[in-house]
């Protein structure tokens, strides 16, 4: 970043450039931007000065963009609106009835939108923001009042709350069971097509896992359908692409709608259940208490004709 700030010298300069780019036009800039032509054409030669390239043709009512500078343009108008997005989403986080929940992609698409329904009946003023990412974040750094996590229910600075315990068995579709027959006892699965997760992030059990708790040896040969995302693998299952581990809390609801099946009557409990936290050095909105109350009340409720 240091070096950065050696090329751009002024942040304001990007603002110039990108109006200045997306209008072709100094005075149309200035105007937007509510300063003077000359302000823009100083920015923008600043910035051509630092970067030691040409960004714009100039001629004599119009300005037209290099190839270099289309180049930039791009860039700059990308980063720009993430910047923009992300500000926005920031700025109305837990204001006006919006609350952020932070949660993996799975837990979202399996777990909160088939309660959707019971959420907006209580709370019609609320609007709930999903917050997925690909690795857990901290809350209380990050500013959002709740998040769901696997473990122990021991994290400093956050209180928590159970609203799952961590259940797993082996799942599969109807059609894959349909073409390939149903396995007769865990043994059997190994010479089955799996499903693997591979969280690049997260710390979650896998298949080796499983077979260990099941007291079988196995090896991992590289082979099946290898996704980094739950979501994906859930999506594989009933797909009929192999057997996945199913995480109950995510999987039951399609297992009693017959979408998938259960292969193992004795689910392996692997020591990290889910829980909803929230940072404890500020007393959450009257709202977020009622995001949470509802995300411990609903555990064990589904909405109807979702699946």
């Amino acid at each position: 970043m240091r070096k950065l700030k050696s090329l751009i010298q002024s942040p304001a300069s990007l603002f110039s450039f990108e109006a200045a780019g997306r209008h072709l036009s100094f005075a149309r800039a200035a105007e937007e931007l509510n300063v003077s032509q000359a302000a823009i054409s100083y920015a923008i030669k600043q910035l051509e000065t630092a970067l030691n390239v040409q960004l714009f043709y100039r001629g004599h009512r119009s300005v037209e963009l290099t190839n270099a500078g289309k180049r930039f343009h791009n860039d700059v108008t990308m980063g720009l609106g993430h910047i923009h997005r992300s500000a926005e989403e920031l700025s109305r986080s837990d204001s006006e009835g919006s609350i952020t929940l932070s949660c993996s992609t799975a837990f979202a698409n399996y777990w909160i939108v088939p309660r959707l329904g019971t959420l907006r009946a209580k709370n019609p003023e609320i609007d709930l923001r999903l917050q997925t990412t690909d690795k857990d974040i901290d809350p209380a750094i990050e500013g959002i009042p709740l998040g769901i996590r696997r473990g122990t229910g021991d994290w400093p600075g956050h209180d928590a709350i159970q609203i799952a315990s961590e259940e797993v068995y082996p799942v599969a579709s109807p059609r894959y069971l349909a073409e390939n027959g149903r396995p007769k006892n865990p043994g059997e699965l190994a010479e089955r097509r799996l499903i693997y997760l591979e969280e690049p992030y997260r710390d979650r059990p896998n298949w080796h896992n499983w077979f260990q708790a099941k007291g079988l040896v196995w090896k991992d040969y590289g082979e099946g359908l290898r996704l980094n995302d739950y979501a994906l693998v859930i999506q594989a299952a009933l797909a009929g692409g192999g057997i996945a581990l199913g995480w109950w809390h995510l999987v039951d609801h399609l297992v009693e709608h017959g979408l998938l099946v259960k292969l193992d009557d004795e689910p392996v409990h692997f020591g990290g259940d889910f829980w909803v936290l929230w940072p404890n050095h500020k007393p959450l909105s009257p709202q977020a208490e009622r995001v949470r109350d509802w995300l411990i009340s609903s555990q064990n409720s589904l909405d109807n004709g979702l699946y």
